[in-house]
Order: C-alpha cells, then structure tokens, then sequence
C-alpha cells in the first residue's frame, strides 16, 4: 500500500468532505434510487451505492428477493436494515432474479465494507436489453448526489 493512501484513509474528515471522497466508479451505471449496476451480458449485477450505504449507517439485515422471483424495474425487491433505518431495494432493471448474494445473510455489513465489490446484492437476467439506457452514467448519479 501506499504510505500517502494510508494516511489519506485514516485522516478524520468532515461528512461534507467524505461525500467528496466517495468512490464512484465510471463503468456502472446507477438509478436513481442509489443503486449500482454492472452489466454482465444479459445478466445485470447491482448492489447499494456508497452514497446510499453511507446514508443507511450501519446495515444490519438484508432480505431479498429469491432467486427464479420475476421483478419489475423500480418495483420494491426487497429491504435493507440499518441502525438508522428500514429502506426499500427496488430493481434496476425487468427480469428474473438469477442469484441472490448469500454472503450478505450472515455478513450484511458487507454492503458497508465493500458496495462495489462483496457487497452485491444479486443479479437479474434483464427483460429487455433496452432498459439499461434509462439508467445514470456516472457523471450524472454525481449530479444527482452533488458529488
């Protein structure tokens, strides 16, 4: 690791400040409702954004969809818990739920300690191919978040 990342990470910020560090990888798209999406063929994996993951606080239970469950894109799917609050998981995009993302039963602090990455919550074989284009590039999830 690098000394000066090091410190960078381990530096106190303000919440405004730590906004403006979030990660926010250009090669998802996101919605709206603060969640990622990595397109993967037909199949879509999403998860929560670091932004909605901060919001949230500490996520302490996770419930989703099962898989083979058919949704409808920006239709609830599930909940997350956190100390903080419940809040509703809706899809990204039509289809049929292919893998839900077990880890997050007995670990769901996943979601906190790695959105991008461990802390998916499941993938969707998409409806129709077109549906991504509604979704945010990152440059405008940034305008949206005020990142």
């Amino acid at each position: 690791m690098y000394p000066w990342l090091a410190k960078l990470l381990l530096t106190p910020v303000s919440p405004t400040t730590r906004i403006l560090l979030m990660l926010l990888p250009e090669d998802l798209r996101y919605t709206t409702d603060h969640t990622w999406v990595r397109v993967e063929d037909s199949k879509v994996r999403f998860g929560l954004t670091e932004y909605a993951q901060d919001a949230l606080g500490e996520i302490v239970f996770v419930e989703l969809a099962t898989s083979g469950s058919a949704v409808d894109q920006g239709a609830s799917m599930g909940e997350v818990e956190s100390t903080k609050s419940v809040s509703d998981v809706y899809a990204p995009v039509a289809g049929v739920v292919n893998e839900v993302n077990d880890v997050l039963d007995t670990t769901p602090s996943k979601l906190n300690e790695d959105p991008y990455g461990d802390g998916w919550l499941c993938t969707i074989t998409v409806e129709n191919l077109a549906q991504l284009e509604t979704l945010l590039d990152a440059a405008a999830y940034r305008e949206l978040t005020g990142q």
